[in-house]
């Protein structure tokens, strides 16, 4: 993947141009949002019709598909009303990207619903607090491949552009916008681009071996704490025993044939 005349070059990457814009861009900001709509399709077809004056420079699919659809050294409407520090309407800053997401969800019996009215099953949703809010909910998970699409090309603009800055829309229109959610790992994502040599993670506390069940069908075992970072095995599948050596956020590091890391929600330790 690469950057030529401000326009994504590489394998997979569609470019499918949007009306939607207006005036030269100098970005120093990246804006991560999700659709909250059902699917890609959905998402062209709104940023392609002039009546809904909306767009962004990027669309990444549930597989992790690229769609550009305005350039880099243009200006999209994707921030709307918005400000941070003392700068007002980002548009006029900022590279929007949107991830396709449904976005929060409410349960019904044992299904969720997006707002659209479809269903998700409980193995797409996770519960979380939103960073503006102080109960939980239900949100559409992202997918490994979207987040592992969107670190590569936010670090592909980065070294491109003079970005200094990642942000959601929930953080430049609280209020008004709940996107990208707490689905999506924002505050370890930005901090990965734009410090890679720092880390401000907390670091992983070593705990006297402790045991626990998985509880999905399958999860993931990966070799640092972090969504979509490399799988180290084959997937842990239900009721697997697992040790538990370090705890670390969010996550367990967990023993079996070989160590990794797992989320501490799929990790049931009352056995």
């Amino acid at each position: 993947m690469k950057i030529i005349n401000h326009r994504l070059e590489g394998e997979g990457i569609k470019i499918i141009g949007s009306p939607n814009r207006n005036g030269l861009l100098e970005p120093d900001v990246i804006v991560i949002h999700y659709t909250a709509g059902p699917d890609l399709e959905s998402t062209i077809q709104t940023f392609t019709d002039q009546t809904q004056r909306v767009s962004a420079h990027l669309v990444i699919d549930r597989n992790g598909t690229l769609v550009q659809m305005v350039p880099f050294d243009v200006i999209a409407w994707h921030a709307g009303e918005s400000s941070f520090g003392d700068r007002v309407g980002l548009n006029k800053y900022s590279i929007g990207i949107e991830i396709v997401n449904a976005g929060r969800l409410t349960k019904s019996g044992d299904v969720y619903l997006a707002w659209f009215g479809k269903e998700y099953q409980e193995a797409e949703v996770m519960t979380g607090i939103h960073r503006n809010e102080s109960v939980p909910s239900y949100w559409h998970r992202y997918t490994e491949k979207q987040i592992a699409v969107a670190r590569k090309v936010c670090m592909l603009l980065v070294q491109t552009y003079q970005i200094q800055y990642i942000l959601g829309h929930e953080e430049i229109s609280p209020g008004r916008k709940i996107d990208p959610g707490p689905a999506f790992p924002l505050d370890k994502f930005r901090d990965k681009i734009l410090h890679p040599n720092r880390d401000q993670d907390e670091p992983a506390k070593e705990i006297s071996p402790i045991y626990g069940m998985v509880t999905p069908e399958k999860l993931n075992i990966r070799s640092e704490p972090v969504f979509g970072d490399n799988r180290v095995a084959n997937p842990l599948m239900k009721d697997q025993k697992v040790k538990i050596t370090e705890a670390s956020d969010e996550w367990y590091k967990v023993a079996v044939e070989i160590e990794g890391w797992v989320l501490k929600e799929h990790i049931n330790t009352s056995v």
